[in-house]
């Protein structure tokens, strides 16, 4: 959350309302909506971290309202995210610890765990289906979150074909 506010700064400063009407604007409902509580929070520290300035504004009919400007701090921060490789394939997946742990203890069969989790990703694969079919066709950033989700899904679910074929 954190990056992603400084990166809607750096276009314009704003509050805290507005940051999450932005973060909602820009990702549509394939995005989970932000907390106001949380997006407050994040600000507060990243103000006291020196990466954004608050300044109250005073408004009339309506309480003060604060104001976040990215500082060069920020911007530098903000520069290091966008230039830094994102984190590749998760080696430590919960699933496949549990795949190999939890049939050596008695407590779960290895073909009954396969199962329940290829269900609950189609369960997944059917809600982003859904999510997709509602999109309007000119959101592109909605389409392409959806699509690279279904996209990750379809990938564990081979994985799980693959686990299958040579654990159980």
């Amino acid at each position: 959350m954190r990056l992603h506010l400084l990166a809607l700064l750096a276009k314009e400063p704003a509050h805290g309302y507005e940051l999450k009407q932005a973060l909602e604007q820009t990702f549509g409902s394939a995005y989970p909506s932000p907390n106001i509580g949380q997006i407050y929070v994040t600000l507060g520290r990243l103000e006291k971290d020196g990466l954004v300035k608050a300044v109250d504004v005073e408004q009339s009919n309506r309480p003060n309202k604060k104001v976040y400007y990215l500082t060069a701090k920020g911007r530098e921060t903000l520069t290091l995210w966008v230039d830094e490789p994102t984190e590749g394939p998760r080696v430590r997946d919960e699933f496949f610890m549990k795949l190999v742990l939890a049939p050596l203890t008695g407590i779960a069969d290895r073909m009954a765990l396969i199962n329940r989790q290829r269900r609950h990703y189609l369960s997944l694969m059917g809600d982003l289906n859904d999510l997709l079919s509602r999109t309007a066709p000119d959101d592109h950033v909605q389409a392409l979150l959806i699509e690279g989700a279904m996209l990750h899904l379809q990938a564990d679910l081979d994985w799980l074909e693959r686990c299958q074929e040579d654990l159980t």
